[in-house]
């Protein structure tokens, strides 16, 4: 990871043992760490896009997005450096809608962002009221720092599996590691399991 940047103080809060995984430490900041410069695309050039294994690719423009309709889960987050953030609340679109509208046989989605980041999942953990594109945290627009104008969110494995600025999802027949699956981290990533690095 790259160095931590601001709103990391390392505050270090008590803490529900049911609700945080084992190695984890919770926080009240939200600590941004990122693989790369932050990318600002104007919304009026924004798209999302699922593709691959589908019967027809299909997109959304920011405007049409905002107009699917919408949930607003509370979940807690877990990232990779250990902190966890807990009852984060969010805005957006679950991956289930946006599935509804292609059909598939896929196993496994590679998700891609603005800045080439991508991150892999099984299909079955982006399906069942489990994943969502988030546009706003805390009830304000999600700021670039934190992944918007979207981002995925995928709360019960770890956040770097939440790819920030999300672009779209590609659906495969075949796992497809991405960007820091490549480098050693797990393919899967359930922080229960600290399942943090390949071989964990």
């Amino acid at each position: 990871m790259p160095p931590i940047s601001r709103g990391f103080r390392g505050r270090r809060s008590p803490a529900d043992p049911t609700r945080l995984p084992p190695g984890q430490y919770v926080t009240r900041d939200f600590p941004v760490l990122s693989a790369g410069p932050t990318p600002h695309t104007p919304l009026d050039e924004w798209s999302f896009l699922i593709s691959g294994a589908v019967d027809g690719p299909v997109s959304w423009t920011w405007q049409e997005l905002l107009e699917l309709p919408a949930e607003t889960p509370t979940a807690d987050i877990h990232c990779v450096t250990k902190w966890s953030k807990f009852d984060t609340t969010w805005k957006g679109v679950s991956v289930d809608t946006l599935l509804a509208a292609v059909g598939t046989d896929a196993k496994y989605v590679s998700a891609w962002s603005d800045g080439g980041y991508t991150t892999n999942l099984p299909l079955e953990d982006m399906t069942g009221g489990r994943a969502w594109i988030a546009y706003e945290f805390g009830g304000k627009p999600l700021e670039p720092e934190h992944g918007g104008p979207a981002r995925l969110l995928v709360p019960h494995l770890y956040f770097w599996k939440s790819a920030k600025w999300v672009r779209g999802l590609e659906l495969l027949d075949h796992d497809q590691p991405g960007f820091w699956e490549r480098y050693g981290y797990h393919n899967y990533g359930d922080p229960w399991k600290e399942q943090r690095y390949q071989g964990d």
